[in-house]
């Protein structure tokens, strides 16, 4: 597992570097630029910008001044922010972003995974159907559209709880947690249902039943824990999803997380908060993923990373 573990971290650093280079140039080539404005700068002072942020310089230049800036984790100073780095603004709604997306992962977990396993206990009954219809109701919503159907229900009909705004109190998190974890819940219902009705109709489950178990001992200590394995593959690229997919749920709420940044750095033209931004995104989904690999192998005894290696 460790030299496993030691080949996967090697390997993210090369797939980092494509995604950097990648994003550098494709937003460097985007039209317009970040002091582009409605009114026109005089080209004098334009020109004083753009020596200042070294912006007059070759790409190639800027490119390897800012792999060297990476390299000591300084995303460099805002464009559009006055007097702040991008590595404040990503310290300042990291942890607004994080938190929402953490409480929206669990929220998926704890309700989507015994949805699942429930309607397959019941597979091919009215209450199975019921269940995957609107998981797929809830699959095909997207964001943009249940956050303000959220909003006018529970905000502006009921007036149980806020529309907007960010504060570090339950009220406020409902509806954002609740806006991202919805279509999480449905994926997951439909992987565990899926997982689930497989791994019920295995021989080791016919054994256990055989024996005279009690279906609930079947179903929660033999079977659960093999049917999770889809589910946990799904986790990693998911978890990354909800931090990027609060992007537009931090617009719609008015939540200063790094989505918010992210939208009007990109609006601006601020070449520094994107790249820190995406940057940021990229070694979540390589991290996630890793930690699925291992996690993986944590539940199903089988998978032994070292000894696959040892035969290839």
């Amino acid at each position: 597992m460790l030299s496993y573990s030691l080949r996967r971290l090697a390997s993210a650093v090369p797939t980092l570097l494509l995604l950097i280079t990648i994003a550098f140039f494709l937003i460097r080539v985007a039209p317009g630029g970040p002091f582009d404005s409605e009114r026109g700068l005089p080209p004098d002072i334009e020109a004083n910008l753009a020596a200042k942020y070294q912006l007059d310089e070759p790409l190639i230049v800027q490119y390897g001044r800012y792999l060297w800036q990476i390299a000591r984790l300084d995303f460099g100073p805002s464009f559009h922010y006055l007097d702040w780095t991008v590595n404040d603004l990503i310290a300042q709604g990291a942890p607004v972003s994080f938190l929402l997306g953490a409480l929206a992962l669990l929220l998926a977990l704890l309700v989507g995974v015994p949805i699942g396993a429930w309607a397959a206990w019941r597979q091919n009954r009215p209450s199975d159907y019921t269940v995957m219809s609107l998981a797929m109701i809830g699959i095909s919503v997207p964001n943009f559209v249940l956050a303000p159907l959220l909003i006018l229900l529970f905000a502006i009909t009921l007036g149980w709880l806020p529309a907007g705004g960010w504060e570090y109190s339950p009220s406020r998190m409902v509806l954002p947690v609740i806006t991202l974890a919805l279509p999480m819940i449905a994926y997951i219902a439909r992987i565990t249902r899926g997982s689930m009705i497989e791994v019920l109709h295995s021989s080791f489950i016919r054994t256990a039943r055989a024996k005279g178990m009690p279906e609930k001992t079947v179903l929660i200590h033999h079977a659960l824990k093999p049917a999770l394995l889809p589910v946990i593959s799904y986790l990693g690229p998911a978890a990354a999803g909800i931090l990027t997919g609060s992007v537009v749920v931090e617009r719609i709420f008015t939540i200063p997380g790094i989505g918010s940044y992210f939208v009007q750095g990109a609006l601006n033209r601020d070449y520094t908060l994107v790249m820190g931004v995406v940057i940021l995104y990229g070694l979540l989904i390589i991290a996630f993923n890793f930690f699925v690999d291992l996690i993986y192998a944590w539940l199903d005894p089988r998978i032994r990373y070292d000894e696959v290696e040892g035969k290839t």
